[in-house]
């Protein structure tokens, strides 16, 4: 089974998508950085944008926890908000407490993730929060960082997802939020 799409108002997606500044070849050739610096500059529509993230979820979440490092900015924003603790899901050595880690593979090599042995207890209902998918990696493995402490994933919410690179085949049958689509890489 795949992922489950999870539909935004097109309002919302235009204003939001009106907003992303595009920044080509950025950070290397041939790539379209799609930089969310520019919608952090307008409150009301990150707040809308937040809200829209929560929607689906709410009432069912005990934690958030967000992927580093824009993760960060939109994971704590909402767990601030709806009153919930916030893990940070980190680069490795990052964290000064005892950690586990998660790794994944890149195009170009592996990475990996760590987060507090103790931050997430077994049963907590977890919601991921990251502001783009791409080609999932980074996001399965933060599941599995939840999981593998008896944490249960809820959802993952993406404020952009970048269809053509097809992360969200890579999450199995989480339940994905994405407020804003394109279908180019």
């Amino acid at each position: 089974m795949t992922a489950t799409r999870q539909h935004v108002s097109s309002d919302l997606s235009q204003r939001v998508r009106s907003v992303i500044r595009n920044v080509p070849d950025f950070p290397k050739p041939g790539i379209l950085f799609r930089d969310i610096t520019t919608l952090l500059l307008r409150p009301d529509l990150m707040q809308e944008s937040l809200e829209e993230m929560w929607r689906p979820f709410d009432g069912q979440v005990d934690i958030i926890a967000g992927i580093e490092s824009r993760g960060f900015l939109l994971g704590a924003a909402l767990s601030v908000t709806k009153g919930l603790p916030f893990v940070p899901l980190r680069k490795p050595g990052k964290l000064p407490a005892e950690t586990i880690r998660e790794s994944y593979t890149l195009e170009y090599g592996t990475d990996a993730l760590e987060m507090h042995r103790d931050a997430v207890s077994a049963g907590s209902r977890v919601l991921i929060v990251d502001d783009l998918l791409a080609t999932g990696g980074t996001a399965a493995a933060a599941a599995r960082l939840v999981e593998h402490v008896g944490g249960r994933v809820v959802g993952l919410s993406f404020l952009i997802e970048l269809v053509g690179l097809g992360g969200r085949d890579r999450l199995g049958d989480a339940s994905v939020h994405v407020l804003l689509a394109y279908d180019e890489a």
